[in-house]
């Protein structure tokens, strides 16, 4: 096998004197072991050391080629829909053991690094530029780094500025030798706790030699700060919350004051960030089904749990789950065997299945959740924990009230636990509030559909050729063509009366 960072390393390279802080904890001087942050950090070192797990290895690595070395897919430049479909197994295999709550893996940062190679390729910029994307992407497949991705928008308090030239994210403060010294802040992206490098898009506002100038920025640079929300609310017991107390990803801001970003990581591409989104849209729904295809589990496990088995209405709810998931199922299948090809020569999904499916899963998503909440009934609601099971003044009567139909009141208990932090507890309301506003939510996917759909001209003069007479020839690009859906723009207050002198 190639060399593969474990995940000791990747633990012992956040010891790098980075400036962190959590909403309502303060200051955090080591993620590695502050409360807020060590699990996550394990769970990114499980990612890592599964690689080196025999008994994952056909999952996550290449097939051997000679000699026997063997690759993480992760990290593989797909060439043919073939690399597509292995690819998108290994990453439905990782993501489904967090229940789709861990949506940035280091797999995710090197399709954000695919993606600035295909952007700055589509702009035409100096072969340094896509040398230097190249050198990226190779670097971290090479070593494991962990980027995450940042659109690069700015918080509401910049967007709320009268002076409209002082809205972007960040501004160029100069120029040396060595690079580009940034100031500003950015707003809400997942990760960056963890994270080793942050890229921050085309959103952020700044033109450089008539392009949109992108940047990887280290977490752990001089003059950065990375401020983390609140954690999410969860019982300190794993009895009672199995998925809240492992996995928080802690989306945040990042604040920059004169940075210094060397030029080889300074990216010119469009100012949107569609291209740089190319890979990293197809890894985040297979985040998406994760979510969907746990809730199932979730769902015939309490199926049987709670003795529906033969229940009608209970198999309805289970069929609406089903046809949920497979239908983003046949989606990514479809993104994957009918691939497109980028100018460079890479192979990559098919955006057109990626939007449909995508919209799927957010229109279903709502409906996914609900069912889980109303399938076990009232017992989901009163399910005891681990400490009341072991309480002498409740345990026999809890047994009693639990257990039975082959399952023992802790068996059926801790499943109940479970299927109510998955979808009633601080995580899922963020991980709804976050994944419904996502990359604009319906619109804009709605609006990547129509641009990636590509027969509208073939079907419609297809129809009319079945007329036998002569008719004009339709072209409906300007359909395709349409911009799309803009970013929600904001309105400073009025300032209001000046006060009397």
């Amino acid at each position: 096998m190639a060399a593969m960072r474990t995940g000791a390393e990747y633990r012992a390279s956040l010891r790098d004197g980075r400036r962190v802080f959590v909403l309502g904890e303060g200051r955090v001087d080591d993620v590695t072991t502050h409360p807020a942050t060590r699990a996550m950090v394990e769970e990114y070192v499980a990612w890592y050391d599964r690689h080196l797990d025999p008994a994952w290895q056909d999952t996550l690595l290449t097939p051997p080629c000679q000699g026997g070395t063997r690759a993480p897919l992760g990290y593989l430049v797909p060439k043919t829909a073939d690399d597509l479909v292995r690819m998108g197994r290994s990453f439905a295999a990782t993501t489904f053991l967090s229940g789709g709550n861990i949506t940035h893996t280091p797999a995710y940062g090197h399709m954000i690094a695919l993606g600035v190679l295909h952007a700055v390729c589509l702009r035409n910029a100096s072969p340094q530029q896509v040398a230097n994307a190249e050198a990226q992407r190779a670097s971290i497949a090479r070593t494991g780094r962990f980027l995450t991705f940042a659109a690069g928008a700015a918080p509401i308090g910049f967007r709320l500025r009268e002076d409209p030239t002082q809205r972007a994210s960040l501004r160029m403060v100069r120029q040396t030798d060595a690079g580009m010294v940034i100031s500003g802040k950015i707003g809400m992206h997942t990760s960056p706790a963890y994270a080793e490098d942050v890229y921050i898009g085309a959103l952020n506002g700044v033109d450089y030699e008539g392009h949109r100038a992108t940047f990887t920025v280290a977490v752990n640079a001089p003059g950065v700060t990375v401020i983390c929300r609140k954690s999410s609310a969860r019982d300190a017991s794993p009895f009672s919350a199995p998925l809240s107390n492992r996995f928080d990803e802690l989306d945040g801001q990042m604040w920059l004051d004169e940075v210094l970003v060397p030029w080889e990581r300074v990216f010119l591409v469009e100012p949107m960030a569609e291209p740089v989104a190319r890979w990293l849209l197809w890894h985040q729904l297979y985040c998406w089904l994760s979510k969907a295809e746990f809730t199932l589990g979730l769902a015939l496990a309490c199926t049987h749990a709670m003795g529906l088995a033969a229940h009608d209405q209970t198999i309805e709810y289970l069929l609406d789950l089903v046809t949920a998931v497979q239908t983003v199922r046949s989606c990514q299948v479809a993104a994957e065997r009918d691939p497109e090809f980028t100018p460079e020569g890479n192979c990559s999904p098919n955006h057109a299945h990626l939007a449909a499916g995508s919209l799927a899963m957010l229109k279903a998503r709502p409906l996914v959740s609900e069912i889980l909440r109303i399938l076990p009934g009232s017992s989901l609601v009163v399910a005891p924990t681990d400490r009341d099971l072991a309480d002498p003044a409740l345990a026999a009567g809890l047994a009693e009230s639990f257990g039975g139909g082959g399952y023992t009141a802790a068996q059926r208990s801790a499943l109940l636990q479970m299927a109510w932090d998955h979808v009633g507890s601080a995580l899922d309301q963020r991980e709804s509030v976050y994944e419904l506003h996502s990359n604009g939510g319906v619109p804009v996917w709605r609006s990547r559909l129509r641009r990636n759909f590509a027969s509208y001209n073939e079907l419609a003069n297809s129809v009319v050729r079945n007329l036998g007479m002569a008719m004009p020839e339709i072209n409906l690009d300007s359909i395709r063509n349409a911009p799309l859906v803009g970013r929600r723009v904001v309105t400073p207050p009025s300032a209001g009366p000046k006060p009397a002198a």
